[in-house]
């Protein structure tokens, strides 16, 4: 059901005025907005692992888990169910309340759909909210995983439409399309984002939030990365993201997505205590919590524990 008192025909020249605004009016416009449909003293926690690490025949430039590309990271077999329910234990126990879980796949296929059934059915035992990001999803395979429980869906559309084949040339973003209009037309929320420092520009990163702000429903979850450069990858040598411009691009998509949870997602772990903050002020409320990220390093549970105390900033 779209909601009624949020915009979702932005125009991109709209956008862009508010991405230049003055910093200080930018946030502030963002904080408010912030305020008005969040408590901004609070975060949401999730947990990411993977439960199928390398081998993905894809060729996403930024990918450590490419078979294209030479890095460290060894191809493995799906996780079994009990180590599934293992680390979903303590990720509860640390304090997350949506445990996701991601697999170096291009789409879900029939030979691997009964595991990740199995794997929802678990994790909702626990009492957390269950994530999936499996690759691209059949309108059949979306129906399935709804009726096992699953609660959200992850499939990021990574950056600009234009800018799109100079990151991925396996797939089409049409097709990322297709997936998430398949899971919202199964009643799955939709968890939709993108990664800044792929080598795309400024007017890229708005175009990105204009596709995800303009969806007929807007995602419940926003992840918005930083490339985390991986050795081995063509990205690896990319020009760092300057902190301002992630920071303005999260007070963008708050600006634009009222409702939506916008999550600090890859990359926080390069962000000093002083940008997160800034990125909580204009409108980030939630983020990913564990030592990895799939197979990529992120903030420490400690870290995050003591800057949230700091912060005096509770989880939800």
């Amino acid at each position: 059901m779209k909601n009624l008192d949020h915009k979702n025909s932005w125009t991109v020249e709209e956008l862009k005025q508010k991405y230049n605004l003055p910093f200080n009016d930018l946030i502030w416009q963002a904080h408010q907005i912030h305020r008005n449909y969040h408590d901004p003293n609070k975060v949401q926690i999730s947990t990411l692992m993977s439960i199928k690490t390398g081998g993905c025949p894809e060729d996403c430039k930024y990918c450590s888990q490419s078979i294209r590309y030479e890095t460290a990271v060894e191809l493995e077999k799906t996780l079994p169910l009990d180590e599934v329910i293992k680390q979903a234990k303590e990720a509860k126990a640390s304090g997350a309340s949506r445990f996701c879980m991601g697999a170096a796949w291009r789409n879900l296929n029939e030979t691997n759909i009964k595991k990740i059934i199995a794997m929802i059915h678990e994790v909702k035992k626990l009492g957390l909210e269950s994530c999936m990001t499996l690759g691209m999803l059949s309108q059949d395979q979306a129906i399935r995983l709804k009726a096992a429980g699953l609660d959200y869906y992850n499939h990021n559309l990574d950056t600009s439409e234009e800018y799109y084949t100079k990151v991925v040339t396996t797939r089409t973003y049409q097709d990322r399309l297709n997936t998430i209009q398949n899971v919202r037309d199964a009643n799955i929320k939709v968890c939709s984002g993108g990664i800044l420092g792929l080598g795309e520009d400024i007017e890229d990163r708005i175009k990105l939030i204009h596709v995800l702000a303009n969806l007929e429903v807007q995602p419940e979850s926003v992840p918005i990365n930083k490339l985390v450069k991986v050795e081995g990858t063509p990205f690896s040598e990319n020009k760092e993201v300057d902190e301002f411009d992630f920071i303005r691009i999260i007070a963008l998509a708050r600006i634009a997505m009222p409702y939506s949870m916008v999550r600090l997602s890859a990359g926080r772990d390069s962000m000093n205590d002083q940008t997160q903050a800034l990125c909580f002020f204009a409108g980030a409320n939630s983020i990913f919590y564990g030592e990895e990220l799939l197979t990529t390093k992120n903030s420490s549970v400690h870290h995050d524990q003591k800057l949230l105390k700091k912060l005096k900033i509770g989880t939800l």
